[in-house]
């Protein structure tokens, strides 16, 4: 099995998105930056400080999009209204119609 720095990256991108072990991997990543014990000690000035930021830039990096892409969701939602009149739904994007048929 390989290594490499990337398949890391998407290993923790992908945990920290399933909303199943979002708040593990939120408090093993707070636990670890505040914990003495790291990669690389905080004793030595500047490397010991490199591997907290690269954590810390990663936790906040991925919880950013995970809230924006929530908000994004949430506003998709609420941009279709529903005209009581004429029983249509309208928002802001042009609406293709589609007449479908079914073929065998």
């Amino acid at each position: 099995m390989k290594f490499s720095i990337e398949s890391l990256y998407k290993w923790y991108r992908d945990v920290i998105r399933n909303p199943k072990y979002r708040w593990w991997v939120i408090g093993g990543s707070l636990l670890y930056l505040v914990s003495p014990i790291d990669i690389s000690p905080d004793v030595f000035p500047v490397i010991g400080w490199i591997d907290d930021g690269v954590i810390a830039t990663l936790l906040v990096t991925e919880l950013s999009q995970v809230l924006l892409t929530r908000l994004k969701g949430k506003k998709d939602t609420d941009s279709v209204d529903v005209d009581v009149a004429t029983n249509t739904a309208t928002t802001d994007e042009p609406i293709v119609d589609v007449n479908a048929v079914a073929m065998k």
